[in-house]
């Protein structure tokens, strides 16, 4: 893929801006959830039920903890994974196109045993979820 990817760009038919991926970096230099939220769009959020998080209890390796995040909320557009006490706080953002499952499996790095925040974006709303994760081994910190 990275081949014919590069392949387009030396030919010119295809942007390097659009080739590479969007960078927000007041979300990623942000130290509080409140200002990475905002700083993606998402402030404003209010806890909701309707978020599933399944995480570890204890994370043996904070180098990849296993994180699913899905919902039944209506046309979800946006879904972030924050792990608060990480040197940055933002470690992934997934743009939904219309009418997609909003559900994602992803891995994170912990630094530390640390509150993992999900902010889901329905219908313009914005929802969180939270669930502390245990690590035990280092993660992204050592």
């Amino acid at each position: 893929m990275l081949g014919v990817l590069g392949v387009l760009l030396a030919a010119g038919m295809l942007d390097p801006d659009t080739a590479c991926a969007e960078w927000n970096k007041a979300a990623f230099d942000s130290k509080s959830v409140g200002a990475t939220l905002s700083a993606l769009g998402l402030g404003g959020a209010a806890a909701s039920s309707a978020i599933v998080l399944e995480a570890p209890e204890i994370a043996e390796n904070g180098a990849v903890v296993p994180v699913k995040v899905s919902t039944e909320l209506p046309r979800v557009d946006r879904i972030a994974v924050l792990v608060e006490k990480n040197p940055t706080m933002l470690s992934a953002v997934f743009t939904l196109p219309a009418d997609t499952e909003a559900s994602i499996v992803t891995r994170v790095k912990m630094a530390e045993t640390s509150q993992v925040i999900v902010a889901v974006r329905s219908e313009g709303k914005v929802y969180t979820v939270s669930k502390e994760v245990k690590v035990t081994l280092g993660g992204c910190g050592g």
